[in-house]
């Protein structure tokens, strides 16, 4: 990462840092989340390295962001596997490569956590998105199509 630019791992301490960047993502993605929701579900991931983790994304020290990873298991990718569940960079940081990095480092994070594979959902529409991703060499499954149920 460039020298300026790293991850940091969140802990349930940096909740404060992390809710407004969430709700900033939220908002900007339509999803529907109330701020208490928001705020559990956030707290129980810090909570437990069994279902992943949530890294800072920090640039000359200030935060601009956050990418959080959600752990699952897969018979097809042989074990552990995982979804970029959330990746937000501050618009007015976007475009400096800072997406670029941050992908080519959490992909080492999650080897190191044993993770195979590394899934993520990106708006049809978000072109950009989908460069930065193809760049990082993420490849859209065109046999498949995400599917989800409340439950």
């Amino acid at each position: 990462m460039q020298k300026h630019t790293c991850l940091q791992i969140a802990s349930k301490n940096d909740i404060h840092l992390l809710l407004p960047l969430v709700k900033d993502y939220h908002e900007y993605e339509g999803i529907q989340l109330s701020g208490e929701a928001r705020e559990n579900t956030i707290s129980t991931l810090l909570s437990n390295s069994d279902l992943g983790a949530i890294w800072m994304i920090l640039d000359k020290d200030k935060m601009v962001g956050y990418i959080a990873l959600c752990v699952g298991y897969s018979i097809e990718f042989s074990g552990l596997d995982a979804f970029i569940d959330e990746f937000y960079i501050q618009p007015d940081h976007r475009g400096q490569g800072i997406g670029t990095q941050v992908l080519s480092q959490i992909k080492k994070e999650a080897k190191k956590m044993g993770i195979g594979a590394l899934h993520l959902e990106v708006a049809r529409n978000n072109s950009r998105a989908k460069h930065l991703y193809s760049k990082a060499n993420f490849i859209a499954r065109d046999r498949y199509t995400i599917m989800s149920a409340d439950i």
